[in-house]
């Protein structure tokens, strides 16, 4: 219990910094210095894409839980890989689309919109690198046969904090790819 506790307080800290990030992001998009041409050069459509494999790992590590507490260990390796594994193709994906802008000369410094996406997008794919560390390293453990005890509450600790970084994209992919297509 104590475990949690202690992760909802790291995700609390870390919700305030993405709640100033988008806050910030929201501020600068009304200024003169935000350039909203910019918009057109991400991919809502591919990046669509890789963000519904993030949403559905997810779903992955819930099950992944399930037979954890199930004491199901060969099912919990199947939806733990499988998490891993989605997560790895959404950092994938982000890099792709960073590799695409810099190739069209879309950088932080560009402008203003530049900084805010760059910073927004690359704090929360720091955070994802970071999740899959986490899970990479439970996993392991699961492979060297140290989670056989159901009462356990790593598995359910590490799940707030892959959840959270699920939702805090949601909310990012809306601000600043679905919400400037619908203006």
């Amino acid at each position: 219990m104590e475990n949690k506790l202690m992760m909802k307080m790291v995700i609390g800290t870390e919700a305030i910094f993405f709640i100033a990030l988008m806050i910030t992001y929201v501020y600068f998009s009304v200024t003169p210095g935000f350039n909203s041409a910019s918009l057109r050069l991400l991919d809502i459509k591919t990046t669509g894409l890789f963000s519904v494999l993030l949403f559905l790992s997810s779903f992955t590590f819930w099950r992944a839980e399930v037979n954890f507490r199930q004491g199901n260990i060969q099912r919990l390796k199947l939806w733990m890989g499988l998490t891993i594994l989605l997560g790895m193709v959404f950092l994938f994906g982000q890099g792709q689309e960073y590799w695409r802008l810099l190739h069209e000369n879309f950088s932080i410094s560009k402008d203003m919109f530049g900084t805010n996406f760059f910073t927004l997008t690359g704090f929360h794919s720091l955070h994802v690198f970071m999740g899959l560390i986490l899970l990479t390293v439970i996993l392991i453990l699961i492979l060297l046969g140290d989670f056989d005890d159901p009462g356990s509450t790593v598995i359910s600790t590490a799940g707030i904090y892959w959840h959270f970084v699920d939702i805090v994209w949601m909310l990012v992919f809306l601000l600043v790819y679905v919400l400037p297509v619908l203006k």
